[in-house]
């Protein structure tokens, strides 16, 4: 039996073209999944900042003393005394409660912030006692 001298062997031109389109579509696919890791990444990094800043300015109002004016029952914007915050429109409020007892104050400590038009916060509470 004799052979064709002109038959090469290899692809074809249409296996090429399946092979890419099979090949697009798995990339495209990647990418959509990049795109939904960055952005749980940047929610996740805010939603940290947001829990150490409301960590760490809950732990000072609990170092005051019983009777500052800081923590007479009330709603106080403390936004201004937080340090480094890189949160998109951020706002740091805190909520000091005083019961019947004068001995203790409770304290609920709100960072939020707004990401993409939706609205996200975190809250801590304590009880500040003599």
């Amino acid at each position: 039996m004799k052979t064709n001298p002109f038959r090469e062997k290899g692809f074809t031109l249409i296996e090429v073209l399946i092979g890419l389109i099979i090949l697009a579509v798995g990339i495209l696919a990647i990418a959509g999944m990049q795109i939904t890791s960055i952005r749980g990444t940047s929610f996740s990094s805010n939603l940290t900042q947001a829990s150490v800043i409301a960590q760490e300015r809950l732990e000072f109002l609990k170092g005051l003393a019983l009777t500052d004016n800081s923590l007479n029952t009330g709603d106080y914007n403390d936004l201004p005394n937080v340090r480094i915050c890189t949160l998109p429109q951020p706002t740091a409020v805190y909520h000091a409660e005083r019961n019947v007892n004068p001995n203790y104050v409770t304290i609920t400590y709100t960072v939020s912030w707004v990401e993409k038009g939706i609205p996200h916060s975190v809250s801590f509470r304590a009880v500040k006692a003599r």
